[in-house]
């Protein structure tokens, strides 16, 4: 279907974003809750549009990378619990508790801000069980406490707290993730022996979903899984045969040129290719800086009539040149840069996670 006034545009396939919440929330514990993470806009599909749909088929709460990620939702009426993952700045402080969000803690600099502010946003804290970012070492949490402590009604903001497992990726070597899961349960165990219980606990993505269900506890926060992709090729072999995830994003542009050019022509910047035969080529309006890697010149595809065509030369900024030879096409068709496979991940040696989030956001999200 053409969109009207759009050169390039991403799809949001709504009845696959529900077919993977239904399958994930299947593997959960009954009492487990789903949080959806939609940092990072929505990991390329649209941190709204996303979120909306998100929003209406059940999820219990939602992931961000920001403050302001977490109020753009609240603008769009999303009323559920909002965490922010990522670090919050005190200058923050009061837009957090204006839109009732909750921050990260994970750092006894940004406790100690935390405990001087006159504002005072609930918080979860963050453990560091292995990962080596975020977070606090196991060791650290009786000084953490003893931080909290300072403070008259402390339990009253502390709301949760959670890890991130370093390479929850194969059902068959769980060895680092146990190691890192029996830190953060004796980290759990010493904030509600000192007094900080009911809070709530998660450690699991998507991975650690798949894997096991002891990690489920509390809460899950599904990112990747919920967009119908894996979180690694290994789970991927192993559990294909059980677990459906059906890719809910597709990026598309129109062809804006056809042209026949010569054997022996340059295509594009620095003559970094030579064509020996005559070809049919088609200029598609996007580059690298809508998000097609440089890395694909002369190498990439995309999907034209259903057939594959070639990157011919560089990509540049807001162009690539494609061999269509013996595809019949003209201006105005569909050329299809991501559909239902996500082979420029292997073709430029780096993740999904990397190709769908750095699709340019001022690229319109549709909603099918």
């Amino acid at each position: 279907m053409l969109m009207a006034n759009l050169k390039t545009w991403v799809n949001v396939n709504s009845a696959a974003i529900k077919h993977n919440f239904k399958t994930i929330k299947s593997l959960l514990k009954p009492k487990t809750e789903l949080w959806a993470v939609v940092k990072s806009n929505a990991y390329g599909h649209g941190l709204l549009a996303f979120s909306k749909i998100a929003d209406q088929i059940g999820v219990n709460g939602f992931c961000v990378d920001s403050v302001i990620e977490a109020r753009k939702l609240r603008d769009e009426y999303i009323k559920k619990p909002i965490l922010v993952l990522g670090a919050t700045l005190p200058d923050l402080y009061t837009e957090a508790l204006r839109n009732n969000v909750t921050i990260t803690i994970s750092n006894f600099d940004g406790l100690r801000s935390w405990i001087k502010s006159k504002y005072k946003p609930p918080f979860h804290l963050k453990i560091d069980s292995g990962m080596h970012r975020q977070g606090f070492y196991q060791e650290e949490i009786p000084k953490v406490v003893a931080e909290l402590k300072k403070i008259k009604n402390a339990k009253n903001y502390l709301k949760g707290a959670y890890t991130h497992f370093a390479s929850a990726k194969d059902i068959n070597y769980p060895t680092y993730t146990d190691t890192q899961f029996e830190k953060f349960m004796k980290a759990i165990q010493i904030l509600e022996k000192s007094g900080f219980k009911n809070i709530k606990k998660h450690c699991a993505a998507t991975g650690g979903v798949m894997i096991s269900d002891k990690y489920h506890l509390d809460a899950v926060r599904v990112g990747i899984g919920l967009y119908g992709l894996w979180p690694s090729k290994e789970l991927e072999i192993q559990l294909s045969d059980k677990i459906i995830l059906k890719p809910s994003l597709s990026w598309h542009a129109l062809i804006s040129e056809v042209k026949n050019v010569p054997a022996g022509s340059y295509i594009g910047y620095d003559m970094a290719e030579r064509i020996t035969k005559p070809v049919k080529m088609a200029v598609i309006p996007i580059g690298y800086w809508h998000g097609f890697p440089r890395l694909l010149s002369s190498a990439g595809e995309v999907l034209i009539k259903n057939k594959k065509a070639r990157v011919l030369g560089r990509v540049s900024m807001d162009l690539i040149c494609v061999d269509v030879t013996g595809i019949p096409c003209k201006v105005g068709d569909i050329a299809t840069i991501i559909g239902s496979s996500y082979e420029i991940a292997q073709k430029t040696g780096t993740s999904h996670y990397e190709i769908v989030t750095r699709i340019n956001p001022l690229i319109e999200r549709v909603v099918k």
